[in-house]
């Protein structure tokens, strides 16, 4: 059976490490998007927090407000486990606030896997 973890991490900044971590714990491949929690855009504030003529100033000094969402498919339990091992001491342990969301689902069927040279 395959497996996809995904990540929700909170750091954008982080995203470079844990994608090197994957890679070298045996992710075949990583798929990354922006992605922002209702919480964040709550507190966004988006209609009150630009002005009614925004200038280019105004616009890049907003803070970013994003997450970064990694997801890869893996054939074994042994690799989800080196991943999840790869990824806690780069955003300093998933069980702590505001590093981020891990969780894997179990996948029946995988179309379009390329086979690496020599499988």
């Amino acid at each position: 059976m395959s497996y996809l973890v995904v990540l929700v991490l909170d750091d954008p900044d982080q995203c470079r490490d844990v994608l090197d971590a994957w890679e070298a714990a045996g992710a075949p491949g990583v798929t990354i998007l922006d992605s922002s929690g209702l919480g964040r855009v709550r507190g966004m504030n988006l209609r009150d927090g630009v002005p009614l003529m925004p200038s280019l100033s105004d616009l890049f000094r907003r803070e970013e407000n994003h997450h970064r969402t990694l997801f890869s498919v893996v054939k074994e339990q042994s690799q989800v486990e080196a991943i999840v091992q790869a990824t806690q001491p780069i955003v300093g342990g998933l069980d702590r606030e505001h590093t981020g969301f891990l969780f894997v689902v179990p996948v029946s069927q995988v179309y379009g896997w390329r086979k690496a040279e020599g499988e």
